[in-house]
C-alpha cells in the first residue's frame, strides 16, 4: 500500500443468521483513499453481509486524539483484544487508525473504548452503505477530472452524442459543446441496446476517436464500460468510466471498477431505489475507488408521455444521504429534446453538482437517441438560460460549504 504501510486481510468465518456482524474504525487525519484501502480490505467480507435478512450490521468511526503515544495506542489495542476482537492499525503523521472487526454485541467494548482518555469521540454509522454515507464523511467528495473539479463550487456540464459514429461527428460535437461551455465530453463507444440488431458501438475504434476529440478540444472523456473484461481497455482511453442503468447491479463489474484508477459515473437502474443505487456505489468504494459520482437518469413508471420518469427529489435526497457528487441526466429522463432544457434548469435549482446532456450536430441523422439529443444551437441556448440558475446555485453552494466548515 502507498506510504509503506502493510495491510493484512482478516478473514471472518460465516456465522448463524441470528448473530450480529459489526465493524468499527478508529479514525484519523489520514486521507479517505488510505482509510478506504485499509478498511475495504479489512472488512471486505463483512461489508457485503451487512444488513442482509435478519442480520443487522453497524460501523463506527472513533477519532483518537492527536499525537497519541505508542503506549496509548497499545493500550487501546490491548483493550479491544481483551473483548475478543481483531485489530489492524495504520499510522498517520498525527493520528492512528485502528480497524476492529468481529461478531456479536459490541456495546461493552465500545463503552470501554469511549472511556479511554486517548479517544476523542465516537460516531456510529447506521446506514447499510458505510463508506458512501454522509455519516462517514460530512463534507462533499471532490472529484478531479481532467482539471475540472466536480462537487466543488463550479457547476459542471458534460455533453456530447449518445454514440460515437464517425470522426467528423465526434469532432464536431466536441468543438460545439466546448464552445458553449461544457467541461467534459460524453460519447458511447460500447452501447448496450435493447435490440440485438441495433447499433452496438464502434468499441475500441470509438475510444480512439474520443481521444482525438480530447486532443483537439482539451475536453475530458466520459464513456461507458459494459463488462469487467473491458475495464482496463476503456480506462486507458477515458477520464471517467460510466456505468449505465442496466449495469448498476452488475456486481462483478462494480468490483472491477474499484481497482481501475478512474472516476466512475454510476447511473441509477431503470427500476432501482435510491438505497440500491447507494449500495452499488458502496461496492465500488469498498473495493478501493472513492471517486464515484451518482447519476439520476429517470426511472421506469406507468407514464408514457416521457421515456422515463425523472425522480427529481432523488437529488436532494441523495445530498442528504451521501457525500458523493450527484449528476442529473435530463436527456434519458425525458426522451424528448423539447423537455431537456427545462429539466436541466430544475436540476441546477434543486442542487445537482452537474448535468450530463446528449448533444449531436445533426440529431435527425443520429444512429441512436436522436429524439432526445439537442443540436448545437439548442445546446448553446440552454447553456445561456442556465447562467442565472447557476449563479443562485453558487450562492447556495458557498453557504453549504460554510455550514459544513462550522460543524
Amino acid at each position: 500500500m502507498a506510504g509503506g504501510v502493510s495491510v493484512s486481510v482478516i478473514r471472518v468465518k460465516r456465522i448463524r443468521p441470528t448473530r450480529k456482524e459489526w465493524a468499527f474504525l478508529f479514525s484519523a487525519d489520514i486521507s479517505l483513499p488510505r482509510i478506504l484501502g485499509v478498511f475495504g480490505k479489512l472488512c471486505e467480507y463483512e461489508i457485503f453481509l451487512l444488513g442482509r435478512g435478519p442480520r443487522k450490521g453497524m460501523a463506527m468511526i472513533i477519532s483518537m486524539k492527536r499525537h497519541a503515544t505508542r503506549e496509548e495506542i497499545d493500550a487501546v489495542t490491548s483493550q479491544v483484544n481483551h473483548f475478543g476482537y481483531k485489530v489492524h492499525s495504520i499510522e498517520g503523521e498525527e493520528r492512528v487508525v485502528i480497524g476492529v472487526v468481529g461478531v456479536g454485541d459490541v456495546t461493552a467494548c465500545l463503552e470501554s473504548i469511549e472511556a479511554m482518555p486517548q479517544v476523542e469521540n465516537v460516531m456510529r454509522i447506521s446506514a447499510p452503505y458505510k463508506f458512501v454515507s454522509k455519516e462517514f464523511r460530512k463534507e462533499k467528495t471532490l472529484i478531479r477530472v481532467n482539471g475540472t473539479l466536480i462537487g466543488a463550487d463550479e457547476f459542471v456540464v458534460i455533453a456530447g452524442p449518445c454514440s460515437v459514429e464517425s470522426e467528423e461527428q465526434i469532432l464536431r460535437s466536441a468543438e460545439g459543446v466546448a464552445k458553449a461551455g461544457a467541461k467534459l465530453l460524453r460519447g458511447g463507444a460500447f452501447k448496450p441496446r435493447t435490440s440485438p440488431y441495433d447499433f452496438q458501438g464502434m468499441e475500441e475504434e470509438g475510444l480512439k476517436l474520443l481521444q482525438k476529440a480530447k486532443k483537439a478540444t482539451g475536453l475530458g472523456i466520459v464513456t461507458e464500460v459494459m463488462s469487467d473484461r473491458d475495464v482496463e481497455l476503456v480506462a486507458n482511453y477515458a477520464d471517467v468510466l460510466q456505468i449505465g442503468a442496466r449495469n448498476m447491479q452488475n456486481f462483478v463489474l462494480l468490483k472491477a471498477l474499484g481497482k481501475c484508477g478512474r472516476p466512475i459515473l454510476l447511473k441509477r437502474g431503470l427500476s432501482s431505489t435510491v438505497k440500491e443505487l447507494l449500495m452499488s456505489a458502496e461496492y465500488i468504494v469498498a473495493h478501493g475507488n472513492p471517486d464515484v459520482m451518482l447519476c439520476e437518469r429517470g426511472i421506469r413508471t406507468f407514464e408514457t408521455v416521457t421515456r422515463n420518469t425523472c425522480d427529481i427529489t432523488a437529488i436532494p435526497a441523495l445530498n442528504e444521504l451521501t457525500h458523493l457528487p450527484v449528476i442529473l441526466d435530463p436527456s434519458h429522463a425525458t426522451g424528448k429534446r423539447s423537455l431537456v432544457p427545462a429539466l436541466a434548469r430544475a436540476g441546477v435549482a434543486i442542487g445537482a453538482d452537474a448535468l450530463i446532456v446528449e448533444v449531436h450536430p445533426a440529431p435527425e441523422k443520429a444512429i441512436s437517441d436522436g429524439a432526445q439529443s439537442l443540436d448545437m444551437p439548442q445546446f448553446a441556448k440552454m447553456m445561456e438560460e442556465l447562467k442565472p440558475y447557476i449563479e443562485l446555485w453558487k450562492d447556495s453552494r458557498r453557504n453549504e460549504f460554510v455550514s459544513v466548515a462550522a460543524g
